[in-house]
């Protein structure tokens, strides 16, 4: 490779510039020549007819009014169904209390909030749920589904062996119930977009990580031919998935102002209005048994998994299938089983969250792994090592381990650093002085995350975008790939870089733009740098070879000269392309009826260590250590990955001890300010120490795989484990806040009990 090789190195950020001078432009920056403001009006009912919208008498002069009788297309956001309405009807039936029922328009956005704070709902109430098991018997039916039982989105059922025999020779048969609750993103950026319409096209510009998703729901809502629908990116101040799907819902609202008002509209939710309406992390519930020989053999596992969806389908189906299938864990099991149900409440809906499901999964199993170890009298490491899975290996779904599998890898390396003191010491002012308040434990987690789409999903959304050369001579990447804060830009500059042996900053991006850039498929399932970057590997390969068959035969002086072949063409012959779209690699197959075979073609490993101290005083929780080893295949950029390996672990620290998500009786979000809905700040972030393993993925671009959303799946467990460690007491739900912690060590059972079955 050439000396201008930047893959491997942490150069400086492609972005990052016009970001830190302020001069990158997020939708809330945008302005348009007599642009309004909008604003949404919502239900406070969880259920309910929605019998007659009162509009405020008389209604000013200059203000818009929309309601769904103005959706001259679908009355439907696009997804994997289109049964969450944009605007509810008059006459239909609202499911959750946060429901947007009309839209209001106005020259400032106050006058736009005041007006729709006036109008009034006639209403017919309905009975509403909330729990699993009311919804499980359906006696309130929120959603009916032809494929399953009422109330549920999603019914998934797979395994191998039989399951209940097994169980009954095993020697140690753990049981376990485990809750999880939802989880707020918190992005930097609220949600917001701008609409405009222009000789019949509709412009849609927003803080967004799917470009497509939008222009799939907005060419059906508006009824209009593609080409009349476009949807550019702006730059984007966060997602961690809740810019995935919610996006098309604000660009709906967005674009029927603008229709109605014939003027640009922006529409900008306030923290309050975004922590209320937006998707969360799925609340969960999963009953968990296994079965182990005496020697700690793992011989059985058998799982039931129930998210709570919300009051549409949104991404749920897809969620519960990556959760089912990172049930079994990273564990050798010749008998599994394992059913998943997503379920119909009247909370607000669920969605889309860094980890898609498998945090709810890992955190039971990691439990279990941790119980098992304590009654079988096994070192915790030793237990995971003797079960974990390697290269050659089958999981639960029958796909057999073939590459890149780093499990034995981070073990080993979390084991190295362990041995040594941490770099850094711990100070936490919360914690008492008087060392006897204080209890401290350990804990570790080991897990994995399959990478890109599941199943077939790849081969359904042939991913694809454009590499060319310029006529002006640079090279240009067109993508909806979006960056929405972890390098994706930068990534993508890296690798088509040294493919055609030029500095990363010579590589630029076309708009993430429907207009100019093919459909990439969503910037979600940590499949950005591993599939997208893939591609731009190829297509830079394709152009190199391209470039050096033209400087043969316009008999350049060396025809491996890419860079004077390059200028050649693009001074003779103009814009040189080359398109190409991603395969899966050969071998590579999944029955997604059956759940068999190949659920992701590749995996991440890591291991996680967490240190707390917990104040017997208080029931306040430090993590003094925390050391996240994780297999990455190859970081592109060391700095990005570590970044978001980083950031992944404060979010998971933070669903463990602090975050979550509070519903009211009556379903609505009661926690909808940042002084309330917690989050952890830099006093409660400990030192964190990220080791990066690389076992190369052959298929990946110079062997990387996905990142984002491993970091997630196990800190959570590892923090669960390291306070059993300190009190003696089993923690089977997160977040673990104070008062939790309290009511289970002032209920705690006497010592000499067990809550384990131990056969003899």
């Amino acid at each position: 490779m050439s000396s201008t090789q930047s893959v491997g190195r942490s150069i400086p950020r492609v972005d990052g510039e016009e970001k830190v001078t302020g001069r990158a432009r997020y939708v809330d920056d945008l302005t348009r020549p007599g642009l309004w403001w909008g604003a949404t009006a919502r239900s406070v009912a969880p259920h309910a007819i929605l019998k007659r919208i009162v509009l405020p008498d008389p209604l000013p002069a200059d203000v818009v009014v929309v309601t769904a009788a103005d959706i001259p297309g679908l009355n439907g956001i696009q997804l994997l169904t289109a049964d969450q309405v944009a605007l509810v009807p008059e006459g239909g039936r609202i499911r959750h209390p946060h429901e947007a029922v009309a839209l209001v328009a106005a020259p400032d956005a106050r006058t736009a909030k005041r007006v729709a704070a006036a109008i009034e709902l006639e209403l017919e109430p309905l009975p509403a749920v909330f729990d699993f098991d009311a919804a499980l018997r359906g006696d309130v039916v929120v959603h009916q589904n032809p494929d399953a039982a009422p109330n549920v989105y999603s019914d998934l059922t797979f395994g191998r062996g039989d399951v209940d025999a097994a169980l009954a020779e095993c020697d140690l048969v753990l049981e376990g119930t485990y809750t999880t609750a939802s989880q707020e993103q918190m992005y930097i950026e609220p949600q917001g977009m701008l609409a405009e319409w222009k000789d019949g096209t509709c412009y849609v510009t927003g803080s967004l990580q799917c470009p497509y998703y939008v222009h799939k729901s907005l060419v059906a809502l508006l009824d209009l031919p593609p080409e009349q629908v476009v949807v550019d990116q702006a730059v984007t101040g966060g997602g961690f998935g809740g810019k995935e799907e919610y996006p098309s819902m604000i660009a709906a609202h967005a674009a029927l102002l603008a229709r109605r008002a014939g003027r640009p509209v922006k529409l900008i939710y306030d923290r309050s209005e975004d922590l209320r309406a937006t998707p969360k992390r799925h609340p969960s519930r999963v009953k968990h048994r296994m079965g182990f020989k005496r020697d700690g053999t793992l011989v059985a596992v058998d799982v039931d998994v129930l998210l709570d969806g919300g009051a549409y389908t949104t991404l749920s189906p897809v969620v519960l299938s990556r959760g089912v299938l990172h049930a079994p864990g990273p564990y050798r099991a010749e008998h599994v089983r394992v059913r998943g149900r997503a379920v119909a409440t009247n909370h607000p809906p669920q969605g889309a969250f860094r980890g898609f499901g498998a945090p709810q999964t890992t955190f039971p199993y990691e439990r279990q792994m941790q119980k098992a170890a304590l009654q079988l009298g096994i070192d915790p490491w030793v237990l995971r090592r003797q079960n974990r899975l390697r290269e050659g290996d089958t999981t639960a779904t029958g796909q057999v381990l073939r590459w890149s599998v780093g499990s034995t890898e981070v073990l080993d390396k979390a084991e190295e650093v362990l041995a040594s003191p941490p770099p850094h010491r711990s100070t936490h002012t919360q914690l008492p002085a008087d060392p006897s308040a204080l209890r401290r434990g350990r804990g570790v987690a080991f897990y994995f995350h399959g990478a890109g789409f599941t199943g077939r999903g790849e081969e359904r959304l042939k991913g694809t975008l454009t590499l060319a050369l310029c006529a002006d001579g640079v090279y240009e990447i067109r993508s909806t790939s979006t960056d929405i804060g972890q390098g994706t830009l930068t990534t993508f500059a890296q690798i088509a870089a040294d493919v055609l042996e030029v500095e990363a900053s010579a590589i630029r991006f076309a708009p993430r733009s429907t207009a100019v850039a093919p459909d990439s498929g969503p910037t979600v399932a940590s499949r950005t740098c591993m599939i997208m970057g893939a591609v731009v590997d190829q297509a830079a390969l394709e152009l190199r070879t391209a470039l050096a068959i033209y400087g043969r035969e316009v008999g350049l002086e060396d025809p491996d000269d890419l860079a004077a072949a390059a200028a050649h063409h693009a001074q003779a012959k103009g814009e040189l392309a080359r398109t190409c779209t991603y395969h899966s690699p050969e071998g590579i197959s999944f029955d997604d009826t059956k759940y068999e075979g190949d659920a992701y073609p590749a995996y991440g490993w890591a291991v996680c260590v967490v240190d707390v101290a917990v104040d017997l005083d208080t029931f306040e929780v430090a993590v003094e250590r925390c050391v996240h080893v994780i297999d990455v295949g190859k970081a592109i950029h060391p700095l990005i990955v570590k970044g978001q390996i980083e950031g992944g672990t404060l979010q998971a620290l933070g669903w463990a001890l602090w975050e979550q998500v509070t519903y009211a009786d009556d379903g609505r979000v009661l926690n909808d300010r940042m002084t309330n809905c917690i989050i952890p700040t830099s006093l409660e972030a400990p030192e964190l120490e990220t080791h990066l393993v690389e076992v190369p993925y052959p298929h990946g671009p110079f062997g990387a795989k996905g990142v984002g959303e491993i970091p997630m799946d196990g800190p959570a467990a590892a923090v669960a484990n390291a306070i059993e460690d300190a009190l003696g007491i089993p923690i089977d739900q997160v977040p673990v806040t104070p008062e939790v912690l309290a009511r289970l060590w002032t209920s705690r059972p006497p010592e000499d009990t067990t809550r384990y079955e131990r056969r003899a």
